[in-house]
């Protein structure tokens, strides 16, 4: 016999393991004010995106980027200027990120190491905000092997709402598995139906055992059916879209099931982000390289350091973290490539796409804040300007930058997270940047 503690205790398991529940929420999504599809990814670096590694030399005010040179960390994207912005002069002094800022470098709210998402990030919300998907918001999210194979689904950067965390994959097998398990080999699609069958079971078990709760158990007993409910919708969904999402999908092979480095790990979970984004089944695409804490590993791409200790080196002039920088410029030229190869419309993907970059720690570790670059590549169907060096003047905080992006994709707010009190002291003029809308 069953009881009720051995069935939460599983459905806890069963829902760490499988990445939904409390994992990315597969809301409906509402219908954006404009006809024009839209897609935002997000790339986080952790241990901080320092100036100096991404602002042009003798450049102190908005300027054209055409003919300008661009620091080495980032000159990988000198083809791509035309479509390039680097923003700074904002600043995230209200997060707390000194080691990282977590849930707050996309809330726009206190974070830190312990500290639950106090509202939803931004990337959710523009999830919500954009046409319906199957899987509205997809994140994904880099470390070292052992780290990975220890915590394959992690939850510090994104959130749904008020203490409700959205956990990246970070193990590739079972990202391949939830979106193409029904469509893959023999042995991948047998267990997929087995695992179907039995969360399907256990879903009908539960519900039946949950009925006699009294009401303050049965909230938090409710959460977990509904972890299990959305598990056993998307797999239906996913299921339907099977013979679609069979051109997307991509080549299983052993740098999935042996690694050599975890950057085989990486580069494997950013195709499947980018199969997502070319079958349409996400709109947003969030992607923590660190999982937004102060660890990581690029040994792949030959950085024998790793963890803590990163962040205490300094960036500008540092071949360790040139390597990483670089790395991370041939991940977004891959995303920028592979959109580009999609027709769309009257143009291609990437046409509607912004890429978004940045870092969960500001500029740098042990950081207050205060200075906090970003970086966007493309125009999000015309309405991002591109090709520049915005220098944002006054006190204006990352806030107001995700108040531009939601205008971006049609839906502006009159705030993001900052109330009128704290925007008295943290934000001169809270709303859009005027110099990155066309």
């Amino acid at each position: 016999m069953i009881n009720r503690r051995d069935i939460l205790k599983g459905m806890a398991v069963s829902g760490s393991y499988l990445g939904l529940g409390m994992f990315p929420q597969f809301a409906q999504a509402a219908t954006s004010a404009s006809t024009k599809p839209k897609r935002i990814i997000f790339f986080l670096q952790n241990q901080g995106f320092e100036s100096g590694t991404c602002l042009p030399k003798n450049v102190d005010k908005t300027h054209s980027l055409k003919g300008v040179s661009l620091p080495k960390p980032i000159a990988a994207l000198e083809p791509y200027r035309d479509k390039l912005n680097i923003i700074y002069g904002l600043h995230g002094k209200h997060t707390s990120p000194t080691h990282s800022a977590y849930f707050g470098a996309l809330g726009g709210y206190r974070g830190g190491d312990g500290i639950g998402p106090a509202a939803e990030t931004i990337d959710h919300l523009i999830s919500r905000k954009l046409s319906q998907t199957i899987m509205p918001h997809l994140c994904i999210g880099f470390d070292s092997l052992e780290a990975m194979r220890a915590r394959p689904t992690i939850s510090t950067l994104s959130a749904s709402g008020p203490g409700q965390g959205i956990h990246m994959y970070s193990d590739p097998n079972l990202l391949y598995k939830t979106i193409f398990g029904s469509i893959a080999s023999d042995e991948i699609s047998t267990q997929y139906k087995v695992d179907s069958q039995i969360l399907t079971r256990v879903q009908k078990m539960a519900t039946q055992k949950g009925l006699g709760l009294p009401s303050g158990e049965r909230q938090r007993y409710d959460n977990y059916l509904q972890g299990f409910a959305g598990m056993n919708d998307l797999r239906e969904r996913l299921q339907g879209a099977s013979p679609h999402l069979k051109k997307f999908m991509p080549e299983y092979d052993s740098r999935y099931t042996n690694p050599e480095f975890e950057t085989d790990w990486h580069d494997r979970l950013l195709d499947l982000g980018i199969a997502a984004l070319q079958s349409g089944i996400t709109n947003v695409l969030t992607v923590g390289s660190g999982r937004g804490q102060i660890f990581g590993s690029w040994k792949g791409i030959g950085v024998e350091e790793q963890g803590h200790m990163l962040g205490h080196m300094p960036q500008e002039g540092n071949p360790i973290w040139d390597k990483i920088r670089h790395y991370n410029c041939r991940m977004l030229i891959k995303l920028m490539k592979s959109l580009e190869a999609i027709p769309e419309g009257d143009g291609t993907m990437m046409d509607n796409t912004l890429i978004v970059y940045t870092s969960n720690n500001a500029d740098k570790q042990h950081t207050d804040g205060s200075v906090w670059p970003f970086m966007t590549l493309g125009n999000c169907s015309g309405r991002m300007k591109m090709g520049q060096f915005v220098k944002v003047e006054g006190n204006r905080s990352i806030n107001s930058f995700y108040m531009t992006l939601l205008e971006a994709i049609g839906a502006p707010v009159e705030s993001f997270n900052m109330s009128p009190q704290l925007a008295e002291k943290f934000d001169d003029k809270l709303g859009s940047i005027d110099d990155l809308l066309v």
